[in-house]
């Protein structure tokens, strides 16, 4: 619940931008993924299980209802209680954001 009212106040008070698609390279938010999120993160295709408790699968993050590349530019840039402080390059969130939308099963 808490997410969603960062979520809804950050898209009311224009305070994240959402990432540009364009210029975004699947492949190397997958290298990204695989190099930083994964001590945590399941990233994988297809991979239901995260090393660590709480931490979301990708896979389930891409199939998200909803979860479009301005809802992951929101995600990526808030603080999770769990979750290191990792601050995400322009680049490198917009990479990452193209390889997790690239997961998503339900398009």
């Amino acid at each position: 619940m808490l997410g969603r009212i960062a979520f809804t106040a950050a898209m009311m008070l224009g305070l994240v931008a959402p990432a540009n698609a364009q210029d975004a390279d699947p492949a190397a938010g997958k290298i990204y993924a695989e190099q930083v999120c994964a001590q945590c993160h399941a990233v994988q295709a297809g991979e239901d299980l995260s090393s660590a408790a709480g931490a979301t699968p990708f896979q389930e993050v891409a199939n998200t209802p909803g979860m479009t590349e301005y809802a992951l530019s929101v995600w990526l840039q808030s603080s999770h209680p769990t979750m290191p402080n990792i601050v995400l390059e322009q680049d490198e969130l917009r990479n990452v954001i193209a390889y997790i939308r690239s997961l998503d099963r339900t398009q």
